[in-house]
Formats: C-alpha cells, sequence, structure tokens
C-alpha cells in the first residue's frame, strides 16, 4: 500500500499542470463494443486533424471516424465496415479497410491510414475523399527498398510518423524495421533494422541498428523520437542530430516493475502506445500491464499515472483506481491525455 500512495502522490505532480488533482472521465464509448453515435469498437491511434476534429482508428469497426470534440458528434471519414482490401480510386467512405492501426495527417493536410492485416499505407485526399495506396502490395513480405513505395512489401504495419523532415516513418513489425518513405519522391528504404529480432545497442546508429518489434512513435518538437519495442519491452529515443538510438527505458524483461525509481531499470509489458507533452514528458501505455506510465525526461524517473495494473473498465475519477483493458494509443493535445482504453471500448481523458 505505501508503494501505490507514493505513486499517487508522484502522480499528482506529474499532472499539475492540468488541474490541482488529476482525473479520468471517459469522452466516448459506452464499454460495449458497437458502432453507433455514442459507440466506438477497440479504438486504436488517435490524432487531431487539420480541422480540430479528433480521428481515431475503430479497427473492429474497420473504419477512421471522426471526433467532434465540441458536439462529441461522430462521424465516419473512411471504411466501410468490411475488413478487406478493395476501394483505390473510389471514395474513402466505399474502400474496404483491414485493421487500421494508425492514422496521421500530412502537411498538406491528407490523411494516412496504417492497416496493418492489408499489409499497407493508404492515403486519403481530403479535398475529393478519394483513397489510395502509397506504400503496400496487399501481401505480406519484405521487398521493395530502392523503389516506388506501393511495389514494395511490408508485414504488419502499425505505427506511422511524419517525421521533421516531412518523410514518413513506418513502424514494419514482422520485418523489425522501421521503413522510410521519401514524400516527395515516392521512394521507400528501410531506415533502422537488420530483421534480426534481436536486442538494440545502447548510442548505435540508426542505420544497420537491430530492432525487436518496432510497434509505435511519439516526436518531440526538436524532432527527436521516441520508439516502443514491443516484443523487446523498451524504449529508445532516437536523437534527431546525430541519428543514433539511445536506450531509455525497460530492462528488457516482461513485467510490471520500477515506479519511483530509474526508468532503465522498470519492467514493461508490451508497450504499444506513446505520447510526448513538452511539459509533462513522455507517456507510454504499456498495454499489457494496463496502464499509462510517465517517464520524466529530466529525471529518467518512471510512474504508472493511470490504471490499477490488473485489467478491468473503471470505477472512473481517482487515476489509479480505474482499471484499463489493454490500452494501444495515447494522445497528448488540447492540454489534456487521450487515452484508447481499447478492450474497455472507450476514448478516456486523463487531465
Amino acid at each position: 500500500m505505501k508503494i501505490r500512495h507514493i505513486a499517487f502522490a508522484l502522480a499528482l505532480l506529474s499532472v499539475h499542470v492540468w488541474g490541482a488533482s488529476p482525473s479520468v472521465t471517459t469522452f466516448v464509448g459506452t464499454g460495449v463494443g458497437g458502432y453507433s453515435g455514442n459507440q466506438v469498437n477497440n479504438p486504436y491511434g488517435m490524432v487531431i486533424g487539420p480541422d480540430g476534429g479528433l480521428y481515431f482508428c475503430d479497427i473492429n469497426n474497420q473504419r477512421i471516424r471522426r471526433l467532434d470534440l465540441k458536439t462529441k458528434k461522430i462521424t465516419t471519414i473512411a471504411g466501410d465496415g468490411q475488413k478487406s482490401y478493395r476501394g483505390d480510386g473510389g471514395p474513402a467512405l466505399m474502400a474496404s479497410l483491414n485493421m487500421p492501426h494508425e492514422v496521421r495527417f500530412d502537411a498538406k493536410g491528407d490523411m494516412y491510414i496504417a492497416e496493418r492485416d492489408n499489409h499497407v499505407i493508404r492515403k486519403v485526399d481530403m479535398k475529393t475523399g478519394i483513397i489510395s495506396t502509397v506504400v503496400g502490395t496487399g501481401m505480406p513480405g519484405f521487398s521493395g527498398d530502392g523503389g516506388p513505395g506501393n511495389m514494395a512489401q511490408l508485414r504488419q504495419p502499425h505505427s506511422i510518423i511524419f517525421d521533421k523532415n516531412g518523410d514518413l516513418l513506418i513502424c514494419d513489425i514482422q520485418n523489425h524495421r522501421i521503413r522510410r518513405l521519401h514524400m516527395k519522391t515516392g521512394m521507400i528504404e528501410t531506415y533502422s533494422g537488420t530483421g534480426e529480432a534481436i536486442a538494440t545497442p545502447d548510442g548505435a546508429p540508426v542505420k544497420g541498428a537491430p530492432l525487436k518489434g518496432p510497434r509505435t512513435f511519439a516526436m518531440a518538437p526538436n524532432g527527436d523520437l521516441y520508439l516502443a519495442l514491443r516484443e523487446g519491452n523498451t524504449i529508445y529515443r532516437i536523437d534527431y542530430k546525430t541519428q543514433t538510438l539511445h536506450h531509455i527505458a525497460g530492462t528488457g524483461e516482461n513485467g510490471y516493475s520500477g515506479d519511483g525509481g530509474p526508468a532503465l531499470q522498470a519492467k514493461l509489458g508490451g508497450p504499444k502506445g506513446l505520447a510526448y507533452s513538452p511539459k509533462l514528458g513522455l507517456y507510454i501505455a504499456d498495454t499489457e500491464n494496463h496502464v499509462i506510465r510517465r517517464l520524466d525526461p529530466k529525471t529518467g524517473i518512471i510512474n504508472t499515472v493511470l490504471g490499477a495494473g490488473s485489467r478491468g473498465d473503471g470505477p472512473e475519477d481517482n487515476p489509479l483506481h480505474c482499471k484499463l483493458s489493454r490500452p494501444h494509443g495515447l494522445l497528448a493535445a488540447n492540454g489534456v491525455m487521450y487515452v484508447a482504453d481499447s478492450e474497455s471500448h472507450r476514448i478516456r481523458i486523463l487531465k
């Protein structure tokens, strides 16, 4: 009990910028998976679009949906609800998706979707609503480096992010690589990873370093990238200037320990989501531990800020008493932390 009290006190400190005391509430979802005006079905990746709406992957509904943050009205942006790969060249609303895990917008305002089980990255032209494939053939594999992205093969892409240069980075999970799509040329290459599922040496150059299950990204304002290795149970920082990998959290051993101490000595359980707040630091969806943890980049200390460490659904209000069920997506925006509590079929807000 003493450890939990200490963790709660530290959680209070970690969210003091958002308010006098931490709280958690459901923003959308009923706890029962469905497809309706107030239901979601296994939400994952989230992003604030150019129009200020919250776009999210509703993976078991095979759709990308938009939540109006003022009215809480939900509309569908892409996907017809069928689990398939079809519709390129036509309206995104009539296209079929297959387990869309992540959504992002480029500098022009167009939307990109990582479809894990179609092994592709697709683009929605937000002016015309037309969908197309920009990376992948629809068949799993590893090929195509040095050529056009839409002729290359991926194997279960999970997360995507636009780097500081505007190029698209892809967590190509089962290939144990990060692939990079050059937006100006449409050409693809391996950015990092060798295909070997082995530990990443601390301080290694990005190019040629092995990656064990690269799962998701977050980016700091200076261009540094944070990378979660799901199978590696670790978090790395990619230094933008030196293009080197730096181990910042996780021993590599699966588990749940280390709150209140150095993140490098903590155990993680399949981290699958990251979000970076310039004021508060790095947030980690420690998915298989059913918690959200915060890493203070100044001190290197890690703490649980949401979740009780066991699977469940609430109760809400006290963040450390609110059970989660395999949370995946995280988003720091609008002064709060949005949490895709995936198998509770809710998007929660921590503030």
